[in-house]
């Protein structure tokens, strides 16, 4: 069993911020559970791009509002608490912040939580956990 508190990792490596988001890496790879959890925060006003080229992410926004757009395609949803979105087909997408967004995220397969996003918005592929 694991039991954390985003309190506890707060300021620790789990604790991941780059530019306008953070990203409490509250499961991991090397947990061995075969996803990784995250509770990410966006802030208002920002304007951010991710492409997941080598993981599924399922996000269930639980405050604030915003905007999701599939940059492939051009459709857009609205973000709001108790939306949830699903990353299934790798989608280049941008997230659009009108209020800070708190959202909770899962990915598959897991992230080690040393991923750096690269020029496009991409993790790299994962590699297998030691």
């Amino acid at each position: 069993m694991i039991v954390r508190t985003t309190a506890e990792i707060t300021g620790t490596d789990r604790d991941v911020s780059a530019g306008t988001w953070r990203s409490k890496r509250i499961i991991l790879a090397d947990d061995g559970v075969g996803f990784s959890f995250h509770e990410t925060t966006i802030e208002a006003g920002s304007v951010s791009e991710f492409h997941y080229q080598h993981h599924v992410e399922a996000v269930w926004i639980t405050e604030g509002r915003g905007t999701l757009t599939n940059l492939d395609t051009g459709e857009r949803h609205a973000l709001g608490t108790g939306t949830m979105y699903l990353l299934n087909g790798h989608e280049r997408h941008q997230i659009r912040c009108a209020e800070q967004l708190r959202m909770l995220c899962v990915f598959n397969p897991p992230v080690t939580g040393r991923e750096v996003h690269d020029a496009s918005g991409a993790y790299p592929p994962p590699q297998s956990v030691a």
